[in-house]
């Protein structure tokens, strides 16, 4: 079939597999010309593998590391008449040279929160990986069934506390407009931090270490934002906010629960980037946009390869990594720099409809966002006929 992005609102409803492997394959090159990480990880567990900065955990793992991976994931597959989703695509792809580099890997698709995707996991891993040296946890979910009551929880994006409006950039209509939020009532905080917080994180490191399958002195690492004054209504003092809260709780909680194994936990903040996630967050369109510009003009600016990339080699397998008075492992320092933010703010002020092309990045943003799912590569033909049906060798049946 011949395949075309079909977007509907801040979503692609499709993925292209050519273009999904460029986009995989771009961020392999960039790991290996990089060299091997000193000391890196050997086995290692990715839950939420298949896209964003999962994705490029798992690429950084085993392409700067050498290192086993069993990638965790909920995706989409292919049938005659539909393409799977990207993150599908994007486990093909680096399945292919994985294998192709000898690199054992294995995935399974399924539900991460549920307790029995988690036993699924810890077998895998005991009988066929050894123990593991490092667990990435990077799932993004609107929803959560709670493994032990049942109980369905929704997140919301919301303000706390009173409602905010600002400008955003309205990705459909091309257009600045004001955006209105209400603020959350306690039961819609609440059920966010149950999607969002670091319970499920928590639970994940708690039966891998009851089933002995950590190695000594092994790491974990969550991923959040935090942002600057711009995103912090909408986000870190918003619904988000306090689930990326319950992250540092988590990580205090799972440290000491792997104290006899000297093991660590650890919350990483990371930089805004496009994101199928970021995408959905009131104004954080119109910040992305405003940001790479500023960040692309001082040549600073990192996408999500380069982020990760540099957490394992100035974080996790670093002697002097760079931390904040909370613990948390920093990437995001050249974003949220005084200067950076002042011209963000500057240019906020200016951009309207009619400029969004000279004083933002539209064009950086929109074309990340499609090659979130393939497409926007110039040297990939998307008129032609490619077949959908692209097979997972090593998923767990």
């Amino acid at each position: 079939m011949v395949i075309q992005p079909k977007i509907r609102g801040f979503i692609c409803t499709n993925a292209h597999p050519v273009g999904c492997a460029e986009h995989v394959n771009e961020q392999i090159a960039y790991v290996k010309q990089a060299g091997p990480v000193a000391n890196g990880p050997k086995n290692v567990l990715v839950i939420g593998a298949s896209t964003g900065y999962g994705l490029a955990s798992r690429i950084t793992a085993a392409f700067g590391s050498g290192a086993n991976t069993l990638g965790i994931f909920f995706e989409k597959e292919p049938t005659e008449s539909k393409t799977a989703s990207a993150g599908w695509y994007n486990t093909a792809a680096f399945e292919q040279a994985a294998n192709a580099a000898g690199l054992w890997n294995k995935h399974i698709n399924g539900d991460a929160f549920t307790d029995e995707l988690k036993a699924q996991a810890i077998d895998i891993i005991r009988s066929e990986m050894g123990k593991i040296d490092l667990v990435v946890y990077s799932l993004a979910a609107p929803r959560r069934k709670d493994p032990v009551s049942g109980e369905i929880f929704s997140s919301v994006l919301k303000p706390i506390g009173q409602s905010y409006t600002a400008r955003t950039l309205n990705t459909s209509k091309r257009e600045i407009e004001e955006v209105s939020v209400e603020p959350a009532n306690d039961d819609e905080i609440h059920q966010t931090v149950k999607v969002m917080g670091g319970e499920d994180w928590e639970r994940w490191l708690d039966q891998l270490n009851a089933a002995d399958v950590l190695a000594d002195n092994c790491q974990t690492v969550a991923y959040t934002y935090i942002g600057k004054e711009l995103t912090w209504p909408i986000y870190g003092k918003a619904t988000i906010g306090k689930a990326k809260e319950d992250l540092d709780r988590a990580a205090a909680a799972i440290t000491k629960q792997l104290a006899s194994k000297k093991g660590k936990a650890y919350v990483a903040s990371l930089k805004a980037l496009v994101t199928q996630a970021s995408s959905a967050i009131p104004i954080m369109p119109l910040y992305i946009s405003l940001l790479y510009r500023v960040m692309k003009a001082e040549g600073s600016h990192e996408g999500c390869i380069e982020q990760i990339n540099g957490l394992f080699r100035q974080g996790l397998y670093s002697d002097t990594p760079v931390m904040d008075d909370a613990g948390r492992l920093r990437m995001d320092g050249k974003e949220l720099s005084p200067h950076i933010q002042q011209a963000v703010k500057d240019l906020w002020g200016q951009v309207t409809t009619e400029t969004i092309d000279t004083l933002t990045d539209y064009k950086g943003y929109h074309n990340e966002f499609l090659r979130l799912f393939g497409f926007g590569y110039t040297h990939v033909d998307y008129d032609a006929d490619v077949s959908p049906l692209v097979p997972l060798a090593n998923i767990a049946p």
